[in-house]
This record gives C-alpha cells, sequence and structure tokens, in this order.
C-alpha cells in the first residue's frame, strides 16, 4: 500500500465515522426531545451551551494546554534539531513554523495543538529530545505538524460540541424524567407512541454519553493513524517514526504534567494506564492505537 492510498482509506474511515457520529448525535437528541414531549428547540439551546464552551476552550486551546503543561519555550541554541527539523518541515510543507515548546520531563511525548496552522504549537518532553537522535525527532515533529495540517484540533473540538451536547441533553432529560415534567398531554392515538419514545429516550438517556465518548476515542485512534501515514509521507523517512515509536513503546514513565481531558493530544497515551483490560473491550477505551499496530501499519507502507 502507498502512502497516498493509506492517507485516502484513513480518510474515508474517518468520514465515515463522523458521519455516523453525527447520526447517532440527531436520532438520540430527538428521541429524548420527542419523548419528554419538548419542541427540538431544547436541542438547539444545547448546542448553544456546548458550542460557548467548547468554542472558547478551542480559540485558547494553545494558551490553555501550555499553561497546564508548565512548558515552555524552546530556544534554538539548546534544542538545536527540533527547532531546525520543525523549521525544515514547515517549510517544505508550505506552513507557518510552529511555535515550540518544551516539557522538563524524562518521560517521551510530544503534542501539538492551536486553532490552525497560523497558530500552531508543537511540545516535546526534554525526556524525548534527549533520547531520540535526529531522525527520530523528524518523524515526531512531522506527525504533531500532520494533526495540525489536517486541522485534527479543530475536528475534535467539533467532536468534543457534540459529545457536550449528548451530555447535557441526557442530563437534561434525566433530571425532567426525575420532576415529572416536559411530556405533553396528547390524544390517546398518540398515547402509546409517546410512550414507547419515552422510554427509548430514557435508555438513550443513559447511554448516549458513553456511546458518543466511545465514538469521540474512535475518532481520535482514527486520526493517529492518519497523522503517521501522513507525517511519513511529509519526511519520506518511515524508519525515523518507526523508531522513534518503538523507542517511545519501551518508556513505561507516565507523564506529570498530563491528565484524561490531555491525554489525546500526545503521540502516545501519557498515562500509561491501558494495561489490565480484555481485547477488543480494552481498545475500545484507548485514545490512541497501540504502539504496536501503529508501527506495523507503517512497515507495511
Amino acid at each position: 500500500m502507498t502512502h497516498y492510498q493509506a492517507v485516502a482509506q484513513n480518510k474515508r474511515r474517518s468520514s465515515l465515522i463522523i458521519v455516523l457520529f453525527i447520526a447517532f448525535i440527531s436520532g438520540a437528541s430527538y428521541i429524548m426531545a420527542e419523548g419528554m414531549g419538548y419542541s427540538l428547540s431544547i436541542v438547539g439551546w444545547a448546542l448553544v451551551v456546548s458550542g460557548l464552551i467548547s468554542f472558547f476552550s478551542y480559540w485558547y486551546s494553545d494558551k490553555i494546554i501550555l499553561g497546564i503543561s508548565g512548558a515552555r519555550e524552546a530556544k534554538r541554541d539548546e534544542f538545536f534539531d527540533f527547532y531546525t527539523v520543525a523549521e525544515n518541515i514547515a517549510m517544505s510543507q508550505r506552513m507557518p513554523k510552529p511555535r515550540l515548546y518544551v516539557i522538563k520531563d524524562t518521560a517521551m511525548n510530544a503534542f501539538a495543538t492551536g486553532r490552525d496552522p497560523e497558530h500552531a504549537v508543537v511540545c516535546a518532553t526534554t525526556g524525548l529530545l534527549k533520547r531520540l537522535n535526529r531522525s527520530e525527532i523528524e518523524g515526531v515533529v512531522a506527525h504533531e505538524l500532520s494533526h495540525v495540517k489536517n486541522y485534527d484540533i479543530r475536528l475534535m473540538s467539533i467532536v468534543t460540541i457534540l459529545v457536550g451536547l449528548v451530555a447535557l441533553l441526557s442530563d437534561w432529560f434525566l433530571r425532567m424524567t426525575r420532576w415529572g415534567g416536559g411530556r405533553k398531554k396528547s390524544n390517546d392515538g398518540d398515547s402509546q407512541i409517546q410512550m414507547i419514545l419515552f422510554v427509548v429516550g430514557l435508555v438513550l438517556a443513559i447511554l448516549s454519553p458513553l456511546i458518543a465518548q466511545l465514538i469521540q476515542l474512535a475518532i481520535s485512534r482514527r486520526r493517529e493513524f492518519l497523522a503517521d501515514i501522513s507525517g511519513v509521507a511529509m519526511t519520506k523517512n518511515p524508519e525515523g517514526l518507526i523508531k522513534a515509536l518503538e523507542k517511545i513503546s519501551q518508556d513505561k514513565e507516565p507523564l506529570e504534567a498530563a491528565n484524561k481531558a490531555t491525554a489525546h493530544l500526545y503521540i502516545s497515551n501519557p498515562l500509561k494506564n491501558t494495561h489490565g483490560g480484555v481485547g477488543m473491550f480494552a481498545k475500545m477505551f484507548r485514545t490512541h492505537p497501540p504502539l504496536k499496530e501503529r508501527v506495523s501499519a507503517l512497515k507495511q507502507l
């Protein structure tokens, strides 16, 4: 399989997941609103509230994440390979050079953030920069810049809005159920239909947040595969990223600056807490695909 075929395949799969996600959100929202006898305007208000919260998080994502992570700006003379590699890749892709930051931590990891290529940030740990050679750093930086170029930060912000919408609707539905309000009076012909919608809405209110989160994680994993392949297309050197991922997989140290809210941003799960699950069920709750699967996919190119 060529780079271009792999990129096209991953984009198709990502698009399918996103379409199914939107269909699920729309269907669940409609059933919950109808089950309580509300007009769909409540869905609109939930979307507005969720959207406003997520918009501010997205617009100031670089400042928020860098502040949480305790990162500092990377200087050219101190981190020469990191700085010049990012400079060269950005130039070759006709992208603005991202702002570069480092986290002082011996754990090996890196992430990208920023609302668009003009406001992009690439951040790496000092542990990663010390233990990878220039070719491997190039693979990691290209992976992170692929997230920026593919607007993955923007996509995941939209997905977060949709997940927030489901969470708000589910919470409101369950609260109104306890309070006994919301259902419209209806004639006998419609009462049975509304009762069915109410029961289905109740089930969805309980399960939808979990389902939405699982779909969000599936999108995150798919975008990691895409960033791997897109990054290799930038550098024309699969071996650099393969070696980097293999070294990162051997690092068992969690990153202290990371948390569950930021874990999906990193090139590898920074919490190191994915062990102990069983088979497919464990994979469903991962923010990242297993590193062995990513390396295997790159070796097939």
